[in-house]
């Protein structure tokens, strides 16, 4: 609790809702337009003194950390890390050693100075011009290359090699940070991007974590981007989403492109909701990230043969998600970058609103090219249309596609059902890959200490089991619980199956510490907040839909509904940490 009391007392709850509307000072008071909903006359109101917000129009309030978990889509966690993040206040981690965590702090501020580098070499050097040139040769304005802060790598073997070493930084920490690559010789080291257009990769939070490179001397690859790193992985964040998170928001929907020069020249054509995954597959993370802001995505690769099959293959991952999806194939086998510099932004405009459905654009592929009038060809394409129909987690949804899939084909719907089988086909579609840390802890805890299952029960809503891997589990302990009887473990291996009982024997086979009470209620509570933040992003993606829709009335009730959730929330999360929990 003193961390999270000391993260408050230090933030300006003044200072981050201004980031999100244009505050004026009344008395001791501020107001402005509520940035949770539209409205021409200011009802949002900033209490300084207090640290508290509060809508006179749709209701919305809280403090600090709620304001942030509203506005950037966050878990408490998150919320807390990312104004600590701001304020400079270190805050404890389990799982990291003392090491780590510094290493961590060493890449990022490696990362700092190396974006100052790359920025200076573009606009101080004779070098640096040509990249300027190239990079408004290729149509990006100053604006744009300041906001995305652009750079240039120097074509020499160790330009920001030198660069650190003059500060005394040694190569193995570069090396660790992915900014230098080791020679041939022991000991022998050099810059990892040479001659080429640098494109910085930011955090959710807006901090430097990886770079992208474009070469300007016919290097291989084209482009090249940083390897993992402690501050960066591939695969786990979308190129511009720390800029665009809002305008996403807004519109309800994303435009995803492939590359940096995609997203720019979208971006610099007035298309704000847009992200790049960067050239990589997309993957089930950055889905989820993205559906932090809204519940739908208009894939949008290059419509040459491979980006079209890098959309074919983002369609899985979105059904498997709950995210609704769209796909925009450009004519000419263009990237929208090419497409805007030879058609320009209306002709673009125009496309997007023509965007193919998922499950149309999955079924086009999928048939393109095959004898469908040849039976046993007829149901190797249903069966793998299935395999990623069979992924999606809602049930009325799946309902739905299986129907217009039926009927798209021509197959008699009940034929197609019959060869559905989601639960045993695809069990990430109904339950996650692997137990929660609090929920693995717990069954430890209980089945070390069965003398706590009256307690753990009486506080263990039934409601908060849904979507837990360990729900068979508890459903039979509850069971036999109410009826009083103690159920041996072998009964209870056969009842939940082979893969579920191998999980929970690994489990149960790990050291763990003396089970207690408090420990217990820790877990519990742990698992409360990650259910209710499930809840707040199916509500935030609700709110986004109605939105849309112009459903003012339906949308003020939501967000009453959303601000419940998140007080209770921050409740949940102040009574973890004053028992000793993780924040």
């Amino acid at each position: 609790m003193e961390t999270i009391d000391q993260v408050r007392g230090a933030a300006n709850i003044v200072e981050i809702a201004g980031q999100y509307t244009t505050l004026r000072q009344r008395g001791r008071k501020y107001v402005g337009l509520c940035p949770f909903h539209a409205e021409k006359t200011p009802s949002f109101t900033v209490d300084a003194e207090k640290q508290l917000y509060h809508c006179f129009g749709c209701g919305v309030g809280g403090d600090v950390f709620s304001l942030v978990m509203e506005k950037e889509n966050l878990g408490f966690p998150e919320a807390l890390r990312h104004l600590a993040e701001r304020y400079n206040i270190p805050l404890p981690r389990r799982g990291l050693s003392p090491q780590a965590l510094k290493l961590e702090e060493q890449v990022q501020k490696l990362n700092e100075s190396a974006l100052a580098f790359f920025r200076r070499s573009l606009v101080s050097t004779a070098e640096g011009k040509a990249a300027s040139d190239y990079l408004k040769k290729r149509g990006l304005s100053e604006a744009v290359i300041e906001e995305f802060k652009l750079g240039y790598a120097p074509n020499a073997w160790n330009a920001l090699g030198e660069y650190f070493k003059a500060k005394g930084v040694s190569e193995g920490l570069l090396e660790k940070a992915g900014l230098v690559l080791p020679g041939r010789k022991p000991g022998e080291f050099y810059d990892r991007f040479r001659g080429r257009v640098i494109f910085p990769i930011f955090s959710l939070t807006g901090k430097p974590v990886g770079f992208g490179g474009r070469t300007l001397f016919d290097q291989e690859p084209k482009y090249l981007n940083s390897p993992d790193t402690p501050v960066y992985t591939k695969g786990r964040i979308l190129y511009g989403l720390n800029a665009t998170k809002e305008a996403i928001r807004a519109a309800g929907e994303f435009i995803l492109v492939e590359g940096y020069t995609d997203f720019l020249s979208l971006y610099q054509a007035g298309f704000k909701n847009v992200a790049a995954s960067l050239g990589t597959a997309l993957t089930p993370h950055q889905v989820g990230q993205a559906l932090r802001f809204a519940p739908r995505v208009i894939v949008n690769y290059d419509g040459d043969p491979a980006g079209r099959t890098a959309a074919f293959r983002a369609m899985p991952v979105c059904f498997e998600k709950g995210m609704e999806a769209g796909v925009l194939i450009l004519p000419g086998g263009l990237d929208p970058d090419g497409f805007l510099r030879k058609h320009g932004r209306d002709a673009y405009a125009g496309l997007l609103g023509k965007a193919v459905p998922a499950l149309q654009y999955l079924i086009d592929v999928s048939v393109e090219g095959k004898r469908m009038d040849v039976p046993e060809v007829k149901t190797k394409v249903l069966r793998s249309i299935l395999a990623v129909l069979e992924a999606i987690p809602d049930a009325v949804v799946r309902s739905e596609y299986l129907r217009r899939t039926a009927e798209e084909l021509k197959v008699e719907e009940s034929v197609l059902r019959g060869l559905s089988r989601p639960s045993a086909s695809s069990p990430k579609a109904a339950v996650p890959a692997g137990f929660l840390p609090a929920e693995k802890r717990l069954l430890q805890i209980l089945f070390e200490d069965p003398g706590l299952k009256g307690e753990i029960l009486a506080e263990f809503p039934e409601s908060d089991l849904q979507g837990l891997k360990s729900e068979p589990i508890w459903r039979i302990i509850i069971d036999s619980f109410r009826k009083k009887k103690d159920i041996p473990y072998p009964e209870m291996q056969k009842a939940i199956g082979p893969p579920l009982s191998r999980e929970l024997s690994e489990a149960l086979i790990e050291k763990a510490g003396p089970a207690s009470a408090e420990e217990a209620r820790d877990c519990l509570c742990a698992l409360e907040i990650s259910c209710r933040e499930a809840e707040l992003r199916r509500l935030q993606g609700e709110i986004a839909r109605e939105e849309r829709n112009g459903e003012r009335g339906k949308v003020e009730s939501l967000l009453s509904r959303k601000q419940a959730l998140i007080l209770r929330i921050l409740a949940l999360s102040g009574r973890k940490a004053e028992g000793g929990g993780e924040p």
